[in-house]
């Protein structure tokens, strides 16, 4: 095996060992050392240059990125996640015909998605959507998405809440939280405006919690 892609293979599993067990810190490092070395890679994306070893250094560096995507995700950095998105997408458009296809490829397509919609970017939503395929739009991450943001939309919201006890995958409870937030925010500030006075009970009903103690813990969040 080339001698550089051999050095990204040994630290990519290094880097993969990191994140099995949560060492977020040293996951990080690693990974930021990983995208140094790809750039010496002419077969990458931009350049796609046919070389020997340009299918392994395709698959290694697709690989790369989405375990960097969903180490954001484990970061809570919704920032890192777009930019590491961004640097994914190629190698599911530009790279694809090139590679088999990643069985990670829809449930992080999907995850992109549901970070569009809590981050209110209702436009970008529906451009990446007419983007995808087919296949793509009737894989189960991708649906729960599309269902999601119709339901939001369409100002279902217990439906929204209600989604996370549905989520294909575990990997979508970060942005699944966030979003159940940002619509007890909507329904807490609507309520406020339409009641002079609610119980416990009735507050715990109307936000979806299952508990006294999670309603008032979101009270005291939202008072700090």
């Amino acid at each position: 095996m080339d001698p550089k892609l051999t050095e990204v293979s040994q630290l990519f599993e290094r880097f993969k060992a990191a994140c099995t067990r949560d060492d977020l810190s040293t996951s990080t490092n690693m990974l930021s050392q990983l995208k140094v070395l790809l750039t010496g890679f002419r077969s990458l994306p931009p350049l796609i240059e046919n070389t020997p070893n340009s299918t392994q250094e395709l698959i290694i560096a697709r690989d790369i990125y989405e375990h960097a995507v969903l180490l954001s995700v484990k970061n809570g950095d919704q920032d890192a996640f777009e930019r590491d998105f961004f640097q994914l997408k190629p190698y599911y458009t530009d790279a694809g015909s090139h590679l088999a296809p990643s069985p990670q490829e829809y449930m992080i397509l999907g995850l992109n998605l549901l970070r569009l919609l809590v981050q209110n970017r209702i436009a970008e939503f529906h451009t990446e959507l007419e983007l995808l395929s087919p296949a793509a739009l009737e894989n189960p991450c991708v649906k729960h998405a599309v269902e999601l943001e119709q339901s939001f939309m369409e100002g279902a919201y217990n439906r929204v809440l209600s989604a996370k006890q549905n989520v294909p995958c575990k990997t979508f409870d970060y942005f699944m939280d966030l979003l159940a937030k940002t619509v007890r925010d909507e329904i807490a500030g609507c309520s406020e405006k339409a009641y002079d006075y609610l119980s416990i009970s009735d507050a715990r009903q109307m936000l979806l919690f299952s508990s006294d103690n999670e309603l008032l813990e979101y009270i005291k969040e939202g008072a700090s």
